[in-house]
């Protein structure tokens, strides 16, 4: 059996069609983009130009971009303010960590097993699973707080964790990698006497590297940003994660703006650091998600 490499293929015929354009075509899509980016990237750059400012700059016309004189002071007064902004940083990371690491071990687990492993009702009972996709979480949110709290995880990390451990996407992403595998290969592992776990582990899993980053990232970003979980789940301020964390900048009398600019900068560090590290097979995996040689 001729064995294909859809991710290899899609990349060339991409080139092929590039290098079929005209040169003016090719520069006017790059400026669009171009420009495209830019109104993206916008507020962003206003974010980080506010966060140097004192609240009177703030809704300043025209805007300063460059502020006149940086004020430093506000990223000392976040972490070491009366808000103790370092602890949101550590439930943060404390939670997306251990979050993301079960994620991704659950679900290439799964994947693999209705990927790879013949029994029976797999097809019927993965279409089960899928279909809990379709229960918007919203209805999910009052039997789990009486779940939680008859297990006393009210206002606990635990009742942020435990649902993340556990996704349907992630199980059907990496079941679509997983099936791309040809057979052949793993009956070999078989032959030389692999069982089922050093056939996932040391075979399979590495050549699903971009789905495995792929899941990370999206797994990351979800459960760094997360609001609605500990806005309901958490109660003490020495638990809040950094969403919830930034509303400790809204006064009474208004909105500490300078200093939430500020804060929201210093959360986005990690997510910039994830994305660019990771980018490379992040583009690889979503290019042959829906490809299948």
């Amino acid at each position: 059996m001729e064995t294909t490499y859809p991710v290899q293929s899609a990349k060339q015929k991409t080139r092929a069609k590039t290098k079929q354009l005209p040169w003016a075509i090719k520069a006017i899509i790059t400026i669009v983009i171009a420009a495209f980016a830019l109104i993206m990237i916008l507020p962003y750059i206003w974010m980080i130009s506010t966060s140097f400012k004192i609240n009177g700059e703030v809704f300043k016309y025209p805007i300063d971009w460059i502020p006149k004189k940086w004020h430093f002071e506000n990223y000392k007064q976040v972490w070491t303010g009366p808000n103790p902004f370092y602890l949101f940083y550590w439930n943060s990371i404390k939670i997306t960590g251990i979050t993301v690491i079960g994620n991704l071990f659950t679900s290439a687990m799964a994947g693999y097993a209705f990927a790879k492993i013949r029994f029976k009702g797999r097809n019927f009972l993965f279409l089960l699973y899928l279909s809990t996709m379709m229960i918007p979480s919203q209805v999910l949110l009052l039997p789990r707080f009486i779940l939680f709290d008859s297990m006393k995880l009210i206002n606990t990390h635990y009742s942020l964790i435990l649902p993340g451990l556990f996704t349907v996407f992630g199980t059907f992403l990496m079941r679509q990698f997983f099936s791309t595998l040809p057979n052949e290969l793993l009956e070999a592992a078989r032959v030389d006497g692999a069982g089922y776990w050093r056939t996932f582990w040391q075979i399979s899993l590495p050549l699903i590297k971009p789905a495995i980053v792929t899941l990370l990232i999206l797994s990351f970003t979800s459960h760094w940003n997360e609001y609605e979980g500990p806005l309901i789940y958490l109660r003490d301020k020495q638990l809040f994660t950094i969403p919830l964390g930034l509303t400790s900048y809204v006064e009474e009398f208004g909105t500490n703006y300078v200093l939430t600019m500020a804060a929201s900068v210093s959360a986005l560090l990690p997510l910039l650091i994830v994305v660019i590290v990771c980018q490379k097979w992040f583009v690889e995996g979503f290019a042959s998600s829906g490809l299948k040689g």
